[in-house]
């Protein structure tokens, strides 16, 4: 249910507070968008469908990450209000009924004690969440597991640096390689006892 007031932060409505539940109604909103607004476009990667991975819950933020025919990207949505202010160009009945945008405006949070960019989007079911592009030109992979492939070697290239240099990215080293292959077959857990 949205806020009373469209001028702050909307959030999705309960019914979407699961991972399944989100999920489900993130995939639904951009083959929404697919089949709508970008239907035809050239841009498109017609190999690569919509594919959602690696649901998790970091900080106060239900996090996954998305691949369409036209971007990796991660996407956040706030369990509370964030302090990212929500410009008037981008209130809830300012983008309601205006044309999707893959990109709105650059917005700085804080996640896992670590700054980050991201880019403000808002959906009438998703609300307002965040994104960030991972790659928006998929033009060249021809299929989903290419695409993740290709930034599992960007992932391990990353690391490798980040070693050499001693640096240390928690929130980075928390969900790159994650929510790369979550879901995939090599990644699946062994099975555990009792979960020790």
């Amino acid at each position: 249910m949205m806020d009373k007031s469209e001028d702050t932060w909307q959030f999705p409505p309960t019914s979407l507070d699961g991972e399944q539940a989100l999920t489900a109604a993130v995939v639904a909103a951009h083959h929404e968008v697919l089949t709508g607004q970008l239907q035809g476009d050239p841009m498109l990667n017609p190999a690569i469908g919509i594919e959602p991975r690696s649901f998790r819950e970091l900080d106060d933020w239900r996090v996954l990450l998305l691949l369409t025919p036209w971007m990796l990207a991660r996407l956040l949505f706030p369990s509370s209000p964030p302090s990212v202010a929500i410009p008037n160009t981008w209130s809830a009945a300012a983008r309601r009924d205006a044309d999707y945008i893959v990109l709105g405006p650059q917005v700085r949070f804080e996640l896992l004690g670590q700054p980050q960019k991201a880019h403000l989007n808002y959906h009438p079911t998703l609300g307002h969440y965040l994104i960030q592009p991972l790659c928006l030109d998929l033009s060249s992979y021809r299929d989903a597991e290419s695409v993740f492939a290709a930034w599992n070697q960007v992932i391990q290239t990353r690391d490798a640096n980040m070693e050499k240099t001693k640096r240390d990215c928690p929130m980075q080293r928390e969900v790159s390689r994650r929510e790369l292959f979550a879901g995939l077959p090599i990644e699946k857990p062994a099975s555990t006892n009792g979960g020790k």
